[in-house]
């Protein structure tokens, strides 16, 4: 690692340790060169949908950033939030942001990852730019953990559908990658948050997810490599799902292939299938009364988390 990005890293990090940190300030990902990328076109602008004022929808992201939320009196534990969208685009707001501030009330950290959608114009590999991503964001945490009051052995990841398969594809595949670790972190996340997710490049996996990440005929030893299902082991970190029988996008069997995976590797896991909702419903199922996320603050508080 360079002394030109451990300076701005340092710099960086103590700026925003000392500063009230909300949405509109964010962290570069990488503070300098990413590797694996390639030199980003001129017109390869990053897109947004602002409803209301808010950036609800961004594409062609090629700057990955973190958006910090911290809590007044921190529990030590941090989640990295990782919007849904296809692999196409970020569904940042009802995926992101919202979710991070029901964290941030209960004392959890929260990391909003704005992370690079794959495209083969800005990555020599579009397959591996969102995980090198993910992996990125948890080794800056955990690298920083004193920096945000955070214990380095409870910071987890979390993802909405597509966001959800980076999530899981973090939780099984975070030796893979090789990233500016000198320190060797550990890049395993704590535990993982998986709402409405792709698991499987299979039967039952989301098309649209499969197209964007590998491409329109992808081997079937790359569909195997990206099916989580299929790389689960006893060092898979402990997971809490949720899913509806209703979902028509991404079906529930890939939360049931998960869940089966991780029973047979004897790996503690939760999950809760709601009889509606469809897809994509955010921190709130409007066809039930219960509430999906006090499910969650429960499973990690028996947890420990």
């Amino acid at each position: 690692m360079s002394s030109t990005f451990r300076n701005f890293g340092l710099l960086t990090f103590l700026l925003f340790a000392v500063m009230e940190l909300n949405a509109q300030q964010a962290i570069s990902l990488y503070g300098g060169a990413i590797p694996g990328a390639k030199p980003t076109p001129a017109d390869y602008i990053e897109e947004t949908i602002t409803r209301e004022d808010k950036i609800v929808r961004t594409s062609k992201v090629s700057k990955p950033e973190l958006y910090v939320y911290q809590p007044a009196n921190p529990t030590g534990t941090a989640v990295i939030i990782c919007p849904g969208g296809g692999y196409g685009i970020l569904a940042i707001d009802k995926e992101g942001h919202d979710v991070a501030r029901k964290f941030q009330e209960m004392g959890v950290t929260a990391f909003v990852l704005k992370y690079r959608l794959p495209n083969d114009l800005i990555m020599k590999d579009k397959s591996m730019g969102p995980l090198q991503d993910a992996l990125q964001a948890i080794y800056l945490i955990r690298k920083n953990a004193a920096l945000w009051n955070l214990d380095v052995n409870k910071i987890g990841i979390m993802g909405f559908s597509a966001g959800g398969h980076l999530a899981s594809s973090a939780s099984v595949h975070y030796a893979d990658m090789k990233i500016d670790n000198q320190e060797n972190i550990s890049l395993r996340p704590s535990f993982s948050i998986l709402i409405y997710p792709v698991i499987t490049f299979g039967i039952s996996t989301h098309g649209g997810s499969v197209k964007n990440l590998l491409g329109e005929n992808p081997t079937e030893e790359r569909k195997k490599y990206f099916s989580s299902e299929r790389q689960v082991t006893p060092q898979t970190p402990p997971a809490f799902l949720i899913h509806a029988n209703s979902d028509k996008t991404v079906p529930v069997q890939n939360s049931l292939r998960y869940n089966e995976a991780l029973v047979k590797n004897n790996v503690p896991v939760e999950m809760h299938i709601y009889q509606a909702g469809g897809h994509g419903f955010g921190l709130y199922n409007k066809t039930t009364k219960d509430d999906w996320f006090e499910r969650l603050k429960n499973w990690m508080q028996a947890n420990k988390f």
